[in-house]
């Protein structure tokens, strides 16, 4: 069954305008270090190792730096990333949205180690993850991705750059143009910024795919690193090509997209029953591993628990609307959020809250 959200050439893109559409999506997006969470946990370090304003890259662990995203200060970066770093080798840890962050996260590394790069990892293949790999590609630096995510780059991305791009306007225009109150107007301005901004990145990118697949059957893997191992482990969430890289010895994550930190998580592409198993894995993990999400701060198991409940009441909502026969359209924008969630953002309505419901009634259409 094809996706009801889905990245179709009819509803993809929403317009040409500039790149400025991430600073108006930034203002929905969470916060970057959170100076909670550096208190609460003695393996933060209190001050940067390098700041740049678009991220910023701490110490959280022996070999172990974070670099978080700041979208108000700029849209280089977009996501969270890192490196961990042993005796003998390294990992980075995502391409980013630019390759100026993928950079950045080579100037964090030398500045603590001349180590050689294993490999930089992408965690899965969206945009804002997987935009900068061209920087590792000058490098000569491996990277590595789930296997299926080469193929989803060029499904999605490079179709724009050949052409695509202008069939795919009509889908979020019509929904902007046809919103029928204040509210809808709002959420669909934001799901037209929203595109905007990945579709203008699209046309503005120099593709670099992944050069070692991994293929998620052969996966977890342990990369050793010379006294410091990192293990590489598949789930299917997010999106079909999610992994996740663990530092087993000092119990800290990192998530990808999996873990969204002070928001709703995108969830357009998602697997909602596979997402759900991958937290419930994290929830296992003990309550002091440390977890670099996606987007938002470092963060404990308190942020998994979070996301779990919030995804289970969009789950619980949308299995209500279905029952009553209301489309997955409508039931996105019958959706109210509770209390308990109002302090969290969202990338767009569309792509977090409206996702999540067309996948939920994905997964509940066969149990007609």
């Amino acid at each position: 069954m094809r996706h009801p959200v889905g990245w179709s050439r009819r509803d993809f893109l929403t317009s040409a305008s500039c790149l400025g559409a991430a600073m108006a999506c930034s203002r929905l997006l969470p916060a970057a270090w959170a100076a909670d969470s550096i208190a609460q946990d003695p393996r933060v370090a209190a001050t940067p190792l390098l700041d740049k304003g678009f991220a910023s890259s701490r110490k959280i662990g022996d070999g172990v730096y974070a670099t978080i995203a700041d979208t108000t200060k700029g849209y280089d970066a977009l996501c969270n990333g890192g490196f961990i770093v042993g005796r003998d080798a390294a990992l980075l840890i995502e391409g980013h949205h630019l390759p100026t962050a993928a950079a950045f996260e080579l100037e964090a590394l030398r500045m603590v180690s001349q180590a050689p790069v294993r490999a930089a990892l992408n965690t899965h293949y969206h945009f804002d993850h997987s935009f900068g790999n061209a920087f590792y590609g000058a490098q000569r630096f491996p990277i590595m991705a789930h296997a299926k995510s080469a193929g989803m780059i060029v499904e999605r991305y490079a179709s724009l750059q050949s052409g695509g791009a202008p069939a795919l306007l009509s889908g979020f225009e019509k929904a902007a143009q046809e919103a029928r109150d204040e509210i809808r107007k709002q959420r669909a301005a934001g799901d037209l910024q929203a595109a905007n901004l990945l579709v203008n990145s699209s046309l503005h990118t120099a593709l670099t795919l992944p050069s070692e697949p991994l293929d998620p059957a052969k996966l977890p893997v342990t990369i050793e690193l010379g006294g410091l191992s990192a293990v590489i482990e598949a789930h299917h969430g997010h999106t079909p090509t999610d992994i996740t890289i663990r530092v087993p010895s000092q119990n800290i994550v990192f998530t990808g997209d999996l873990l969204f930190n002070g928001s709703y998580p995108v969830a357009f592409d998602a697997n909602m029953a596979g997402w759900m198993k991958a937290l419930d894995t994290f929830a296992k993990w003990g309550k002091d591993t440390l977890f670099v999400p996606g987007h938002g701060a470092v963060c404990g198991q308190e942020a998994v628990a979070q996301e779990r409940g919030a995804l289970e009441d969009l789950g619980n909502h949308a299995q209500k609307m279905f029952k009553a026969g209301v489309s997955w359209q409508e039931a996105a924008q019958r959706y109210e959020i509770p209390e308990k969630f109002k302090k969290l953002g969202y990338f767009s309505w569309g792509f977090c809250i409206g996702g999540a419901i067309g996948r939920y009634y994905e997964e509940l259409a066969p149990k007609r």
